[in-house]
C-alpha cells in the first residue's frame, strides 16, 4: 500500500477530480495565484484548459465585486480558518450566475506551515441532479430565483415543490446545510449586492426590490453576511472598479 501511494503523483490525484463533473477544484499559493486546478474549474471561468488559468488570481478571472469576496476568504484561510459548504454565487466574466457550495482549507507543508489554500465547489443545480434520478431541489430553487422580489412563504414553497413543509426543510438541510428561509435570504442578499454595484438605485429601493421589508432589516443581514453595511460596500467596490480601469 505504501509503495502504491508513493508512486502516485499529486497531479494524478488532482486529475481524479475530473471524474466528478459537478466539482471544481483549485490550489492557490499564498499570494492567491492559481497553481493547479481541474478541467471543471478552467471551464467554469471561461477557459479551455489549466494552462490558461495557471498564475492568474481572482481579479483576472472574476468581476471585481466577486473577486473581492473570494480574496477576503483566502486571507482568512491563510490564517487557519476552514470554510465548509458555504453557499455563494460564482460568476465568471463570460458565464451565467451559478450557485455553488464551496469549501476551502489551508494548504500546509510538512512542517505544518501554511503555504497556500485549496478548495472545492459544487454547482448546486448539477449536484442536486447527480444525487438522484429526480430533481430534489430544482423546483424550490428555481421558484426562489424567479420570485425573490416577492414574499415567499414556506407553505407556498412546499406546495410548489410537491412536498410537505417538514420534507422540504429536511431536504434543504441535507443538501444545502440551510433552512429554506436562510436560502431565500441569501439569494436576496446576493441579488442586492450585485444591484449595489451595477445600479444607481437608492439602497432603500434595492432593499424593497429584493424582498426585504425595511432598509434596517436589509442592512442588518447584509452586514452579517458580507461584513459591511450596504453603503460601505457600494462605496468601496465602486472605488476599486475605478482604480482597476
Amino acid at each position: 500500500m505504501g509503495k502504491l501511494l508513493e508512486s502516485i503523483s499529486i497531479q494524478k490525484v488532482i486529475k481524479m477530480f475530473d471524474l466528478v463533473s459537478d466539482v471544481v477544484f483549485w490550489i492557490k499559493d499564498d499570494s492567491g495565484k492559481i497553481v493547479f486546478c481541474n478541467d471543471a474549474y478552467a471551464k467554469s471561468v471561461g477557459k479551455r484548459s489549466f494552462s490558461e488559468v495557471i498564475g492568474k488570481d481572482d481579479t483576472e478571472l472574476f468581476p471585481a465585486y466577486i473577486a473581492k469576496n473570494f480574496m477576503s476568504d483566502d486571507q482568512k484561510v491563510l490564517q487557519g480558518e476552514v470554510i465548509i459548504n458555504r453557499l455563494e454565487m460564482n460568476l465568471a466574466y463570460i458565464s451565467t450566475p451559478k450557485w455553488m457550495l464551496t469549501s476551502k482549507r489551508p494548504l500546509r507543508n510538512e512542517e505544518g506551515c501554511i503555504i497556500g489554500t485549496y478548495g472545492v465547489a459544487r454547482n448546486v443545480q448539477e449536484t442536486v441532479k447527480s444525487l438522484s434520478g429526480i430533481d430534489i431541489l430544482k423546483k424550490p430553487i428555481e421558484f426562489i430565483n424567479n420570485h425573490y422580489t416577492q414574499e415567499i412563504g414556506i407553505k407556498e414553497l412546499a406546495e410548489v415543490s410537491h412536498l410537505s413543509i417538514s420534507a422540504l426543510e429536511r431536504r434543504f438541510k441535507k443538501y444545502l446545510q440551510k433552512t429554506p428561509k436562510q436560502f431565500i435570504r441569501e439569494v436576496r442578499l446576493e441579488k442586492a449586492r450585485k444591484m449595489l454595484i451595477e445600479s444607481q438605485a437608492p439602497i432603500s429601493d434595492i432593499a424593497q426590490n429584493c424582498g426585504f421589508p425595511s432598509h434596517s432589516y436589509f442592512s442588518q443581514h447584509f452586514k452579517s453576511m458580507f461584513g459591511e453595511l450596504p453603503a460601505q460596500y457600494r462605496q468601496k467596490m465602486r472605488a476599486e472598479i475605478l482604480n482597476n480601469r
